[in-house]
């Protein structure tokens, strides 16, 4: 048996060998962004030439309504895509979503992170969390994130990274579980994240094309992703110990984190933090209750800034790192150089996305995936398990849940709804396979961040070198969460407060 299953491992070392072997041999990540970029130029005027297009009911964005849509393939080769590539350059770069947010946060994460507070932190989890819990508890968090939205990817991969280093573990591996948390885990949550009202709108619109009075709640799949967070949090943290973390190996690199006791003159710089902390936290109350919701919605980078540089600055002008603002600049440019690769590979990554959005290949893509599986004839776990597949497929040509939805669900939740399946567990399939494949899919805004990321510690790591590390979460999420599914719907249990499986009389 210990043969059998150390042969079973070897393969999966071979498999994920050969794929971070084929990804590393491909140019560097900025260089492949702007070759993806210069294809998707000439497919979309061989496919506009040729006259690709789907017509389909789908959901206006602005007016979530349903409506009869024609798309066709938007050429970059034409007079206007021509126009379209030299004057959205530079606004495709800037308006790059996780761009801003990132080198925000990263003005509060330098000045906690050189102000020697991070560290400090990090040594007292190391000593007082138990070894076998880290890998569990990182993943639990990152899925936990999900309630703040993009925050979690900005703030725990690294983090993570550091964790494991300091427990003498690669960190490799603790960057790739929170990854996997937060990015594969995403529609799990103990509590209502701002993903299930966005969807649970375009759910409702689907459900109107046959039931003009159907509304889909923002808590209908709150039961299963409730149950969903622990079964994630389980199978990332096998996959972890189990495949990645091995395959891995010891880490030899240049960056150390070798943790002694915490000093007296460190507790004393950690209770001056704590004070700066709760009194931040004092006056954000107020204001929360003041400006309302919005607050932490639209204002959630900033309070991230404050939540890493308040505490930072009480650190280190308590320890001694911090003697004047000058101290302050040459950190948070510190940080910043470290950013540059990032700016580079943004670039790049920017225009792809950007010019795959513009042609609607997408789109198309996407409307065609669902002609195949509603062609298939399939009924029951078999109909739901392909539904699921297709949806993770897509995911790696269009990475935004709620765009990729309000094509979907107009298509799939009448499908579903005359074969006796609800608007809401339509929704709660989709979500599975969404999520499990968002760690494989170069389209995912976080994607590039990622290797980023990865390279402080394997200065040779590219695509390659993420894919294989996240391929075997992503699997591994798609076919277990598939199961978990499967197996719910034989018990029948609701999904969520007054939302069911099937169909009331069917």
């Amino acid at each position: 048996m210990g043969a059998e299953l150390k042969q079973k491992k070897s393969f999966v070392d071979k498999f994920l060998n050969v794929i971070e072997k084929g990804g590393n041999a491909l140019p560097h990540p900025a260089t492949l962004f702007a070759i993806l970029a210069v294809a998707i130029i000439i497919i979309s005027g061989i496919g506009h030439a040729l006259g690709w297009s789907v017509d389909f009911i789908g959901i206006n964005s602005k007016t979530m309504k349903s409506q009869e849509m024609v798309i066709s393939v938007k050429s970059l080769m034409s007079k206007e895509g021509v126009n379209y590539i030299f004057t959205s350059m530079v606004k495709n770069f800037t308006g790059f979503a996780p761009l801003g947010t990132v080198l925000v946060a990263i003005i509060g994460i330098g000045i906690a992170e050189r102000s020697g507070l991070m560290a400090v932190l990090l040594k007292k989890v190391a000593l007082s969390t138990p070894k076998h819990l880290v890998t569990v508890m990182i993943i639990f968090l990152g899925i936990m994130s999900n309630v703040a939205s993009d925050a979690g990817y900005v703030v725990l991969p690294p983090l993570a990274a550091l964790v494991f280093l300091s427990f003498g573990r690669h960190p490799i591996a603790g960057l790739a579980a929170a990854f996997a948390g937060v990015s594969g885990g995403f529609s799990a949550n103990l509590l209502i994240g701002t993903i299930d009202p966005l969807l649970g709108g375009i759910s409702t619109e689907a459900a109107r094309i046959l039931d003009p009075n159907y509304e889909v709640l923002p808590t209908a799949n709150w039961y299963f992703m409730m149950v969903s967070t622990f079964i994630i949090a389980g199978i990332g943290t096998f996959i972890n110990d189990k495949i990645v973390e091995p395959r891995l190996g010891k880490y030899e690199g240049e960056e150390k984190l070798e943790f002694q006791e915490v000093s007296p003159e460190e507790k004393k710089a950690l209770r001056c933090s704590g004070l700066a902390t709760v009194i931040m936290l004092g006056l954000m109350v107020p204001l929360y209750f003041a400006l309302g919701k919005n607050f932490l919605g639209q204002g959630l980078v900033p309070i991230i800034v404050m939540f890493f540089a308040i505490p930072g600055l009480a650190f280190g002008k308590s320890i001694g790192t911090i003697k004047d603002d000058k101290d302050v600049m040459r950190m948070l440019t510190k940080s910043f150089e470290g950013m540059a690769g990032y700016i580079v590979l943004v670039f790049f990554a920017a225009q792809f996305i950007a010019y795959f959005n513009y042609t609607n290949l997408g789109t198309i893509l996407a409307v065609k995936g669902a002609n195949i599986i509603e062609a298939t004839g399939f009924t029951g776990i078999p109909l739901i398990i392909g539904f699921i597949l297709i949806v993770g497929f897509l995911n790696l040509f269009m990475g935004s849940a709620s765009a990729k939805w309000a094509i979907l669900a107009p298509v799939f939740i009448p499908m579903l709804m005359r074969v006796g399946y609800t608007p809401e567990f339509t929704q709660l399939a989709y979500r599975i396979g969404d999520s499990s494949t968002n760690i494989v899919s170069p389209l995912m805004s976080y994607f590039a961040m990622i290797i980023v990321f990865m390279q402080k510690y394997d200065k040779k790591a590219s695509l390659g070198t993420l894919i294989s590390t996240m391929l075997p979460y992503s699997m591994a999420f798609l076919v277990g969460w598939s199961i978990f599914l499967a197996i719910w719907m034989m018990t029948g249990f609701p999904i969520g407060p007054d939302a069911v499986i099937k169909m009331a009389g069917m």
